[in-house]
């Protein structure tokens, strides 16, 4: 039994609220993993054996939820694994992730998810997983998404390989309507791209060698939302990165509601509204990633696309790689960076201190959204709902110097921030104390 004191309650689902917008000052009892009462005061004489924790000064939102990580196991544990990642989420303050499919073997039949899911219950938060959407993540022929639903899957993508069988797209998209669970795409033309990671611009001109073209991402938006209408499936756009693509996807979501047929989603990662490219020139491999920082008009986009609801979901895509493989040379290190530990501190940076966004809505876009997308408990913070919080002070200054992850390729190391995770309780139990 936990009683929180004095926490200033963030809740994105709550109108009004004494301490600003879905904001106000609550004590919160916690019995066997789901919040029991909210009061303005609740004695601690009424709770017998409950450990009390004195939040004054600060804020306590739902526990976090990321929809795209990479936890590398199996395959690639050297880099991290489900036990790293989960201890990394819960120092960031989440409670709940998502797993990508894309490790070796991927998970693409029911051994393997099997393998992922078993590990994932013995962690200290909430790790689900995805399966991917063709065998082997070849493209060519969709898996058995019907078994590896009924067997754990919360969804399905081949993340970080585009899907270019535009029929076999539309299939799957009405396989997994059916089944109401989302798909998720990474969406990059290899027409369009030459290095991987590196934006056409003057990044690439920087380093005089080709990079990616924003075609690459707007030209798969274009096809993906369309045939989404379609079909009628739960289409999830991964860390969109163009102002083109973030305005495809605003005009998808108003025809999905005109038409009542589809669900339009998409996702931005905190460097994506953090960074551009000058990044890439400053920091090299340690800003390389897919798709490739932009320019400040393209941030600009995204950021605007969260305050308006265009995109609905922030997700890290937490991609660990080891110091060996990023100190490789630009054009071949692998793209991709750690984001789990600094992304509420991202987020209350530059978008929430910047006049952006609300705390309310960075919950919505944090939390509420993403396990709604994935039918997950959590993203509230109500009576008889599950005890997910996160308690923070958002005015505290913050360095990351080392991190939980087992890997540590990120631009933010070392970089002043604000939004200081405090503590994580996850189904009513205290995962991470700072």
């Amino acid at each position: 039994m936990l009683l929180i004191k004095n926490a200033v309650i963030v809740d994105p689902a709550t109108e009004g609220g004494e301490c600003g917008d879905g904001m106000f000052k609550r004590d919160i009892l916690i019995e066997d993993g789901m919040i029991r009462r909210i009061s303005p005061r609740i004695e601690e004489t009424e709770t017998v054996n409950a450990e009390v924790i004195n939040a004054e000064g600060l804020k306590a939102g739902p526990g976090l939820v990321d929809v795209h990580v990479h936890f590398r196991d199996p395959g690639f544990t050297y880099k991290e694994d489900i036990h790293t990642g989960a201890a990394a989420a819960a120092a960031g303050g989440y409670t709940s992730v998502v797993m990508m499919a894309n490790t070796a073997p991927a998970i693409d039949n029911p051994e393997t998810l099997s393998y992922v899911l078993e590990k994932a219950a013995e962690t200290d938060i909430h790790v689900y997983a995805c399966a991917t959407i063709t065998e082997g993540l070849k493209g060519q022929k969709l898996v058995d998404m019907e078994g590896l639903f009924e067997r754990g899957a919360v969804g399905f993508t081949d993340d970080g390989i585009p899907l270019m069988d535009e029929q076999l797209v539309k299939e799957a998209m009405l396989r997994a309507s059916a089944l109401n669970v989302p798909l998720s795409f990474h969406e990059e033309d290899p027409a369009y791209i030459v290095n991987n990671g590196i934006h056409a611009g003057s990044a690439s001109e920087y380093f005089g060698i080709g990079g990616s073209d924003r075609m690459a991402e707007i030209s798969l938006i274009r096809r993906d939302s369309e045939l989404a209408l379609l079909t009628g499936a739960i289409y999830d756009c991964q860390h969109i990165s163009t102002k083109e693509g973030v305005e495809l996807i605003r005009q998808a979501k108003r025809r999905a509601v005109t038409a009542k047929k589809g669900r339009i989603h998409a996702e931005a990662t905190p460097h994506h509204f953090s960074l551009t490219q000058n990044a890439l020139i400053e920091h090299g491999t340690l800003a390389k990633m897919n798709p490739p920082l932009r320019t400040e008009e393209d941030r600009m986009a995204v950021i605007q696309g969260l305050a308006d609801g265009t995109i609905d979901l922030i997700a890290t895509d937490h991609a660990p790689h080891s110091s060996e493989e990023k100190a490789r040379a630009l054009t071949e290190a692998p793209s991709g960076i750690i984001g789990l530990e600094t992304a509420f501190s991202l987020a209350v940076t530059h978008l929430v201190r910047e006049g952006h966004l609300s705390l309310k809505t960075l919950f919505d876009r944090m939390s509420m959204a993403p396990a709604g997308l994935y039918h997950l408990p959590g993203g509230r913070i109500a009576e008889g709902t599950v005890a997910d919080l996160v308690l923070f002070d958002d005015t505290k200054e913050v360095v990351y110097e080392s991190f939980c992850s087992k890997s540590e390729n990120s631009p933010f190391t070392g970089q002043k921030l604000f939004g200081s995770v405090e503590m994580t309780i996850c189904s009513g139990r205290v995962v991470y104390r700072k």
